[in-house]
Formats: structure tokens, sequence, C-alpha cells
């Protein structure tokens, strides 16, 4: 603290004062704008992260029942190629057998998911129809210019999505050829429509559909956008489509979309204005097809960048606060040493003037001590608050612990309750009750969490006893499926005996290899050819297991202070989970390693093996 010197006066601090508030205010001002455009940018990231993790849960169910819906009738055109009714049919030109046909494919029909099903000669005429009474009959109508007819008869089966000829309704047609190659019978066809399955989509209020290898919409959410496409077409690629019939006379215009600078998508639906959304997209299994999804963003990233913001405010408001009373108090404490230094001058002066006036300066002097015993009082009380806030700052941190071990089984529970949905709507009780029973379990095991935190902080320590391995093993799979899904083919796990056994307790070691399973499998992200292998070696009472990627190691700045809390080289990370780990394989009478170099790292688990 700087000295005042004898000539500065009260004016003079008090005009200093009033000059430090206005650079305060400034400062504050500045540190508030920038804070709160750094946390507008960082909400709208986390909001979109968000959104994309939920959207591609969300579009990886609609592909699974859309895969379902598809798989159901694939098999109908390959029996009947082989049915007796069928091939006597196309033998010759007999009425009677042809009518038997007609019935038994009407009957068919009633009895399974396919729109329609008929039957081509080798000339691609419809010799009989499942349709055969209705006025739109295929029967006599000639097939031969369509896709479906001739790749089936030169390949034995084939697969094309395309406007009816007669129907004019959209439907996938699956067909395969009756006969051998070298002397076929004919074509046996079967339509799929999929008007239920867009109903269901059309309820969810978001745009969904599917693409062929052209980016032509086939099956979709809003009516009007089917057979137009997502990418305009080249000339020569829309000639040929048209030439095929294979949309009728649709036009393939290009769908009102327009990318914006940030990779999302401006779309405008029908009847409504243009809206920001995200587009999700996945590939549709054993097809050319792919599934896209368009989650719109607005509501949600306004909302994060609210949230974002307003803890920005929360935290620029306790630093404001802990500035005002530092600078209050140094602005006090010049002042007072000011007046000190003023009435030392004043007693001087005195004493030489009037020696009659020591009793006054004395009685001044008496009130100026009290003034600072005051002043200490009030530090003491200043000290004890900050004291308080250190507290609630080391709160913080273990509720962030919390939040960070309890991610995977939330993410859990939540692949589950959304599976639950799904056998709900298809009236499948018995795996929404094993569903249920699961995420019981996952609640239990939060819980067990919690209390580990708690151990954490007071070094405690729940009892331990024999648990299997391979189902330790097996429960950590299990919580980190949802979250690396298409991801989990790169962990791989070497044998091991089904009866070995280790000294712990199942949930906290699950805990360990969760953490050590996320670690690699997020090191190894990047990488093309990125793999974690996991090993078992067994002693007489030790038994190591190795989880060991090919990553890019370890930085010697973090390995010194690896296992110390709140270090990590994540963004995101809260440096809990390694130290987590290691203090419950200690309970256990492990231990925890480490080996790093350029070529990736490896973590050892050390337990005590239960002998027999």
């Amino acid at each position: 603290m700087e000295a005042p010197s004898p000539t500065r006066t009260a004016a003079d601090l008090s005009r200093a004062a009033r000059r430090q508030w206005i650079v305060f205010a400034l400062a504050l001002l500045s540190i508030a704008i920038a804070a709160l455009y750094a946390a507008g940018i960082y909400g709208r990231s986390a909001a979109l992260s968000a959104l994309e993790e939920q959207g591609h849960a969300d579009a990886g169910l609609k592909v699974a029942l859309l895969r379902a819906v598809l798989e159901r009738p694939r098999a109908l055109p390959f029996l009947l190629s082989r049915d007796r009714d069928v091939t006597e049919a196309l033998a010759g030109p007999d009425p009677a057998r042809r009518a038997f046909l007609d019935r038994k494919l009407e009957e068919l029909v009633a009895g399974t998911s396919a729109a329609v099903i008929y039957v081509i000669d080798t000339k691609g005429v419809a010799i009989s129809a499942s349709n055969w009474r209705e006025p739109t009959s295929f029967v006599g109508n000639d097939y031969s210019f369509r896709a479906y007819f001739s790749r089936a008869m030169k390949d034995g089966t084939a697969e094309h999505f395309a406007l009816g000829s007669v129907s004019k309704r959209p439907g996938l047609y699956i067909s395969h050829r009756i006969g051998p190659a070298a002397a076929p019978l004919g074509v046996v066809v079967v339509k799929m429509e999929f008007d239920q399955l867009e109903r269901d989509w059309h309820e969810t209020q978001r745009p969904s559909y599917i693409v062929d290898a052209d980016h032509v919409v086939l099956i979709t959410s809003i009516p009007s956008w089917r057979f137009m496409t997502t990418e305009p077409l080249p000339a020569e690629n829309l000639a040929a489509i048209r030439e095929s019939l294979q949309f009728g006379e649709a036009p393939l215009t290009p769908l009102p979309f327009e990318r914006t600078a940030d990779g999302l998508l401006r779309a405008v639906q029908p009847g409504g204005g243009a809206e920001t959304y995200l587009r999700i997209t996945a590939p549709v299994v054993s097809t050319p097809w792919q599934f896209e999804y368009l989650v719109p963003v607005a509501g949600t990233v306004a909302t994060g960048m609210r949230e974002a913001q307003l803890l920005a405010l929360i935290a620029i408001g306790a630093i404001t606060i802990a500035a005002a009373i530092w600078l209050r108090r140094r602005q006090t404490s010049l002042a007072n040493a000011a007046r000190d230094q003023a009435a030392r001058d004043e007693l001087e002066r005195r004493v030489v003037e009037r020696t009659m006036d020591l009793s006054l300066a004395r009685d001044r002097l008496q009130v100026e001590i009290a003034e600072h015993r005051e002043t200490e009082t009030k530090l003491q009380s200043v000290q004890q608050d900050l004291v308080q806030a250190n507290r609630l700052a080391i709160l913080g941190q273990v509720a962030a612990g919390v939040a960070h071990e309890i991610n995977q089984p939330l993410a859990t529970i939540r692949a589950y309750a959304d599976n639950s949905k799904v056998f709900l709507a298809r009236s499948r009780p018995e795996p929404v009750l094993e569903n249920l029973g699961l995420i019981a379990d996952l609640t239990d095991r939060i819980a067990t969490i919690t209390e580990d935190l708690k151990a954490l902080a007071r070094k405690g320590r729940s009892g331990e006893e024999p648990v299997v391995l391979q189902e330790v093993i097996d429960g950590a799979i299990m919580l980190l499926r949802s979250r690396f899904t298409g991801r989990l083919e790169r962990l791989i796990i070497a044998p091991m005996p089904q009866d070995l056994a280790v000294l712990g307790n199942r949930l906290r070691l699950e805990q360990v290899f969760i953490n050590l399973f996320q670690n690699a499998l997020e090191a190894v992200a990047d990488r093309a050819d990125g793999r974690v292998d996991v090993s078992i070696a067994v002693t007489d009472g030790d038994v190591a297991i190795s989880v060991a990627d090919n990553g890019p190691g370890i930085s010697s700045a973090i390995l010194g202070s690896l296992f110390e809390p709140f270090n990590t080289s994540k963004e995101k990370g809260l440096g809990l989970g390694l130290v987590i780990a290691k203090d419950i394989v200690s309970d256990y009478g492990g231990r925890l390693e480490v080996e790093t170099d350029a070529g990736g790292a490896c973590f050892r688990v050390h337990l005590r093996k239960v002998l027999p």
C-alpha cells in the first residue's frame, strides 16, 4: 500500500477515488460485454451439441423402425417364386388356375403388410394380381419397362422405389425371378407403401424423410416434399429418371433449403416461414437410402444462450462485489493513513505552539485508535465471509464431480426409457418391465456413486466381496454403449476365465473401468485406425487388467500430476475421473499404474485375486 504524501489533502484523495471508480466502472462494463458475448457463443455451441446428440438418438430409432418395416415383406417374393400355384399359372394360359392365384394373392395381401402382390410373365405382362377385383387392377398391364422387372429377370431379385403407373401411388417394389436364369417363367412382385410410417413421422412435428442415391425424396413426413431433391440433379441424371418414368411427371425440383454460414440449414415448410434446422443424417442399412432428420434449433439455442449468459452475469456480479469491496477497503486505508498523518502533523504543531493542547490531542488519538479497532473487526468479518465463500466453491467442485460420475448411468437410463416408449407403442410390455428393472438398478448405481464421492472426501471405504471380473467388464461396456454407439467395436477385449473373481465392490469397480474405457475411446476418436486393447494377466494372488490405446499418449506436463484432483487435458473435463478410480482401486488393496509414449497410453489395474 502506498504511503500518502504530507501534502496530499482529503480533496485530493476524493478526486483520486472518483477517478478509480470511473475506471472500475468502465473496466466492468467492458468485461461484462465480452463475457456475455463469449457466454452466448458457448451457450449456442453447447445447445447445438446437445441437439445433435439427441437428434442422432431419435434418428437411430426411426431408422430401426424403418428397417423393421422393410424386413417383414422381403421374404414374400422369394417364397412365392417357389410356390406351385404360381409356376402352374405361368406354365399355360389356364383361366381357372390364374383365377385361383388371384384369390390366393388377395388373401396374402390381407394377412401381410404388402400393398399389392402380382405375377408377371416373361414378356412383362401381369397375369395375376391381388387387386384383380379393383378398377385399377394390374392384370393385363405391361410392366416390361419397369426396372424391377428387367433387373429381376437378369439378376434374380431387385428392389425399386417408384410411382405406380396405374395406381399413381408411390411405393417400394420387391421382385424375384420365377424359375432358373436359363429358363425363367416370370417375376413375382410385392409392392410396399409407407403411409402409416409417414403418419408416425408426421406426429413428431419434425421433418423426416428418406432420399435415394440421387438425393430424391422418397418417403417423407411432409407429402409436398415427395419426389423433390435435396441437391440439384445433374442434367443427364434428371433426363434418365424422367425417361424411365420412375417418378411419373414429378418435376424433381430442389427443396427450399439454404445452408447457413455455421453449417445449419434454412428450410421453408409448407404454409410457414423459413426456420433454421440442424440436419441429422443416418444410412439405412441394406438399402442405398439415407435417412435425414431436421431438428429446429431456434428455441433450444436461445434458451442455451440465455442460461449461459445468466451464469456469466452471476459470476460477473460476484467478481464485481469482491473487487468493489477490495477497492473500497484500499481507499479507506489510504484515507485513514492520510488522516493519521494529518493528526500527527497537527500534534507536532500543537506541541510546539501550545503544550496545553496535549490532552486534547490525546483524546483525538484515542478516538482514532477506536476507529482502527473497529476497522480491524470489520476486516475479520470480511475474512470469515471469504472463508465461507471458499467452502461454497469446494461444494461446487464436489457437485461437478457428481455430475461427471453419473453422466454415463443417466445416458443409459435415457436410452432404456426411449426403448420402453417404442416397446409400449408396439404393445410389448415384457421388454418394458425388463428395461424398468434395469433403470431401477442404474438409479441404485447413481446412489452408490454419490456415496463414493463422499468417501473420496473422507477417505472412506465400502466393504469388499468376491466379484466376477467378466461381469464388471460387461457392466462397464453396457453403460458406455449409448454414448459410444458405432465406436465400441474399437474396444477389443481379450478372453478371460469366466470364473475369475477379484476382491472389491462390483459397482465401484465398474466406475474404474468406465473411466478407463471412456478415456481410451476418446483418445483414439480422431484416428481412423484407432483401437483399445483390454488384456488380462493372472498370477498367484494378483490380477492385472491392462487398457492400452494407440492414441497420442499423455503429455509430460500432465503426467506428473495425472492423479491429482482437477488436473485434466480435456476441454470440458473436471479432472476427477482418474482420482476416483485410483482411490477405489486403493480401497481394495490394489494399485493403478500408467505407461505412455508417442504410440499411446496404457493404464494397468492390479486387483487381489479371490483364491479357491
